[in-house]
C-alpha cells in the first residue's frame, strides 16, 4: 500500500489531494497492488449532509482551505486498474490497512499477498496482526529514518550483498522480521546531486544576505524563504542570529553532513518474508512506482481534479468517468510498449488530437442541403503510426441530402 502523504502508503483521494496503496499477490495468479492517493478539489462551501464524503483533512496541495475526498485504486503491478473505491477526506492512511486486508481478501479471495507500503501507513499493532495471522500476511514496508539510526550499529558489521546490477543490500534478521538495507547507485548520485545544488544555493543566497542592510524582521523573514527553497541543504547548515541586531552567522556541520552522505541512496525496508531473496524483494518495493505512475496519470493527464461539482454524486461520478479513461489510458499504453516501443499515451494522444471532424453543408440549386459528414486526411507521421498500432481509419460517412421543399398546395 501506498499514501502521498509522505513518503509510502498513500491515502485514498481529495476534492483536495491523495494516498497511495499497493498490494503485491506474488501466488501463481497475476500479481495485484493497491492504491490510494487524495486528489484536490475545490467544493462548495461547507457544511455538507451528514456522511458526505467531501470532508476537510490533510492536503498534500497545501490547500488546507478545499474539502477533499480519499480515492483509493487498486492496480496490478504493471499499472493496470481493477477496482476503486472513495473514501471521506478526513481518513488517516495509518487507519485505512485494516480495512484494506479485510476487503481484498473478501473480493478476490485468499492468496500469498505481499502488502507493499510506505512508512506511513501501517502502524507496529497491524503489523503484529499481520503477522500472527493464520496463515501470516505477509508485507514489505519502508521505514522512518529513526529505526535506521537505531539499527546502525547492528548493519554496520553486516556485509553488503549484490541484488543487482547498481543496488547493493544488506540484511539483519531481528524478532521474526528481516530489515533489508538497500543501496542504490543511481539514487545515491541523484540524492547527491541534488543536495549539492541546494548547498550551493543556499550558500550564495547566505552570503548575498549578509551584505545587506535589513531590519532583524527583514532578515529572518528572507532566511525563512531561503530555507523553503533549500530544505535539504538548511538541515546541514548552522544559522546563528542576533537577538538585539539584524546580523547573522552562518556555517557548515560536518558531522551532519557526513551523516547525509552516508545515507544518501539508502532506504530500510523491513518485511516478515524471511526468506525471500534480496532481489525479489528490492523488485517488489519498486513496484510503488506503478502506483506513483498510476495518480500521475489521473491527476495529470486525466484532469480528475479539480472538481467542481456540488452533489456529492455528481463527484462520485466524475471520479467513476477519471477511472474509465484511466483503464482506456492503460490499455493504449500496454498497446504501444508492444507495438510502437518509445512512444507515450500522451504523445500519441497529441497525434489523433490533429483530426478533426467536420459537418460540410452545400445548399443545391433546388432548395435543398447536401451534408456531407468527413474527418480530415491524418498527419504523415500518425498516418506511419496507425499501421503500427494495426488500426484502420473507418470509410468517410455516405452524404445525407435533405428533401426538397413542399411544393405550394392549391386550393
Amino acid at each position: 500500500m501506498g499514501s502521498e502523504r509522505g513518503d509510502g502508503y498513500k491515502k485514498p483521494g481529495s476534492l483536495g489531494e491523495g494516498t497511495g496503496t499497493k498490494v503485491s499477490d506474488t501466488s501463481e495468479a497475476p500479481q495485484r497492488a493497491t492504491a490510494s492517493r487524495l486528489v484536490p478539489t475545490h467544493q462548495a462551501d461547507p457544511p455538507f449532509p451528514e456522511g458526505d464524503k467531501r470532508r476537510f483533512g490533510y492536503s498534500r496541495d497545501h490547500r488546507p482551505d478545499c474539502v477533499q475526498i480519499v480515492i483509493a485504486l487498486v492496480v496490478t503491478p504493471e499499472g493496470l486498474p481493477l477496482a476503486y473505491e472513495v473514501l471521506p477526506g478526513n481518513t488517516a492512511d495509518k487507519t485505512t490497512l485494516r480495512g484494506f486486508l479485510e476487503r481484498i481478501e473478501r473480493q478476490y479471495g485468499k492468496a500469498r499477498r505481499i502488502w507493499l507500503m510506505d512508512r506511513g501507513v501501517p502502524t507496529e499493532e497491524v503489523l503484529t496482526e499481520m503477522r500472527a495471522a493464520d496463515p501470516p500476511v505477509h508485507y514489505l514496508v519502508g521505514t522512518p529514518k529513526g529505526r535506521l539510526t537505531r539499527l546502525e550499529k547492528h548493519l554496520v558489521a553486516k556485509p553488503w550483498q549484490e541484488a543487482r546490477p547498481g543496488v547493493q543490500v544488506k540484511l539483519l534478521a531481528q524478532e521474526g522480521e528481516l530489515y533489508v538495507l538497500a543501496q542504490s547507485r543511481d539514487r545515491v548520485a541523484k540524492e547527491r546531486a541534488i543536495r549539492r545544488r541546494q548547498l550551493k544555493r543556499l550558500w550564495a543566497r547566505l552570503k548575498q544576505l549578509s551584505t545587506m542592510q535589513l531590519t532583524r524582521e527583514e532578515l529572518l523573514m528572507k532566511l525563512g524563504a531561503a530555507r523553503d527553497q533549500s530544505r535539504i541543504a538548511w538541515r546541514l547548515a548552522v544559522i546563528e542570529v542576533a537577538t538585539d541586531s539584524a546580523t547573522f552567522s552562518y556555517r557548515l556541520d560536518r558531522d551532519k553532513l557526513r551523516q547525509a552522505r552516508s545515507r544518501e541512496g539508502r532506504y530500510l525496508l523491513r518485511t516478515n518474508l524471511v526468506e525471500e531473496d534480496p532481489a525479489k524483494l528490492w523488485s517488489h518495493y519498486l513496484l510503488l512506482v506503478a502506483v506513483e505512475e498510476a495518480f500521475k496519470n489521473l491527476k495529470g493527464d486525466l484532469a480528475i481534479r479539480p472538481v467542481f461539482h456540488q452533489l456529492e454524486a455528481r463527484v462520485e461520478a466524475h471520479v467513476f468517468i477519471a477511472f474509465l479513461a484511466y483503464c482506456l489510458h492503460v490499455t493504449l499504453a500496454r498497446r504501444l510498449h508492444a507495438l510502437a516501443p518509445g512512444l507515450t499515451p500522451r504523445s500519441v494522444l497529441e497525434k489523433f488530437a490533429a483530426m478533426q471532424m467536420i459537418d460540410v453543408h452545400l445548399p443545391t440549386t433546388d432548395g435543398r442541403e447536401l451534408l456531407l459528414t468527413r474527418y480530415t486526411e491524418p498527419e504523415p507521421d500518425l498516418s506511419l503510426l496507425l499501421p503500427k498500432l494495426k488500426l484502420d481509419l473507418p470509410a468517410q460517412p455516405p452524404p445525407k441530402i435533405t428533401a426538397g421543399p413542399m411544393p405550394p398546395i392549391s386550393l
